[in-house]
């Protein structure tokens, strides 16, 4: 807690916020384990026929599968873990100056947080992704995915969002 929330009996708004990275990453835990117990590897259960079904798929590549062909996996998967380690530190950094306020840029973050804790977690404890979110689209198929993976999107955008949004005036010099 700030000084100033202790003295003001104000809550830290970061609180209220780190607390939607918590809730990612339960959310995130909960559906993994659920896809874990009720469908086997390799196997989907349709939900809306020819658009959307849930599914059991080990990534062991980042997004989209990309590098899961790999000729060394265990490189990959310690480069990801890396990778994850260092964005989560600076989300984090980020995140702990930007969340002194509750806005678009700071909730952006929250989420961004949450799933990149949620997919690192994955890599360490199982050495893949579990993805199950299945849609198809027409006749392509859309990479499998989770909810981790949506909330880093979903953040992703809302900080693209943030920058278009920003006045010209912030971008003068």
């Amino acid at each position: 807690m700030s000084g100033a929330s202790r003295f003001t009996g104000r809550r830290d708004p970061r609180l209220k916020l780190l607390s939607i990275s918590v809730a990612v990453f339960i959310a995130d835990r909960l559906s993994k384990t659920w896809i874990l117990h009720h469908i086997y590897s390799g196997q989907e259960t349709t939900v809306i026929p020819h658009f959307f079904h849930l599914s059991h798929v080990y990534n062991n590549g980042a997004a989209f599968s990309l590098f899961s062909d790999t000729p060394s996996p265990e490189k990959v998967r310690w480069m990801l873990i890396g990778f994850s380690l260092i964005a989560i530190a600076i989300v984090l950094a980020v995140f702990l100056k930007a969340g002194r306020r509750v806005n678009l840029t700071s909730i952006a973050l929250a989420l961004v947080l949450g799933g990149a804790i949620g997919n690192l977690y994955d890599r360490l404890a199982y050495r893949y992704v579990i993805d199950f979110l299945s849609f198809n689209f027409f006749s392509y198929h859309y990479p499998d995915f989770n909810i981790a993976d949506s909330c880093i999107v979903i953040g992703a955008g809302l900080l693209l969002l943030e920058v278009f949004r920003a006045p010209k005036s912030a971008f003068a010099d």
